[in-house]
This record gives C-alpha cells, structure tokens and sequence, in this order.
C-alpha cells in the first residue's frame, strides 16, 4: 500500500555556524523560531514545515537541497534580501506562465553557503 505522505513534516538544514544562521531564518527570511536544542540545533517554521537547522555529522550531510520559498513578490522579496546585505545569486526573473500566472523566481545564499528560492505567482502582466 502506498504511503501517501501529506506534505513535508520538518528539512534539515546544514550549517557552520548556529548562530549566523539563526539571525537569516529568523532575520530576512522572518521565519517564527520556534525553539533550540542540543547539541546546536535550532527549529523555525515555515507553514506546515519545520525547518532543522544543524551541523552537518559527516561528508553526505553536508549536501543541502535547495528549498523554494512560497512569497507574494519574488521582486520584492529578493529586493528586501539585497537592502538586509543578503547576497541574491540571481536576480528575479519570470521563468513561465502557467494558466494565466507568471511564476517569477529569484535565488539567495543563506550565509551558509545553502541557496535559497524565493518563488511567486502571480497574475499574468
């Protein structure tokens, strides 16, 4: 029988430093903190996914997937990055249109060398 999982519970997040990462997620990005744990984890969430940011334990754990962020703007949301002194990899840009959407995308370094989507879509202009 297939599992049918219903959406992503919790990604883990590989970093260097606790600390600098914390102040991303919960700075720029505003994701909610929701706790830290030992040994030098911290938990945001981000709708129904818990974000685990933690050291990596070994070499295949320090690979990361890059994560799409749904926002009303990827302009915006790449704009607000670049005056926080986030590096924005690749400016925002529409990379389709769908049903009458345009889906814009726009891609940004964490500060711990992860990079980030910033995705919308929004009404055909």
């Amino acid at each position: 029988m297939p599992l049918s999982p219903s959406h992503i519970l919790q990604i883990a997040i590989p970093i260097q430093d606790l600390e600098r990462a914390k102040r991303f997620y919960g700075g720029p990005l505003g994701l909610a903190h929701l706790f830290d744990a030992p040994p030098g984890l911290s938990f945001f969430q981000c709708g129904e996914t818990r974000l685990m940011l933690s050291r990596p334990e070994n070499k295949e754990q320090a690979k990361a997937s890059l994560l799409y962020y749904a926002v009303p703007s990827a302009r915006a949301a790449a704009d607000a990055l670049a005056q926080d002194g986030v590096t924005v990899t690749e400016p925002a840009q529409c990379i389709a249109r769908v049903g009458g959407r345009d889906i814009w995308l726009a891609i940004a370094e964490d500060g711990e060398g992860n990079l980030i989507g910033l995705m919308s879509e929004e009404e055909a202009g």
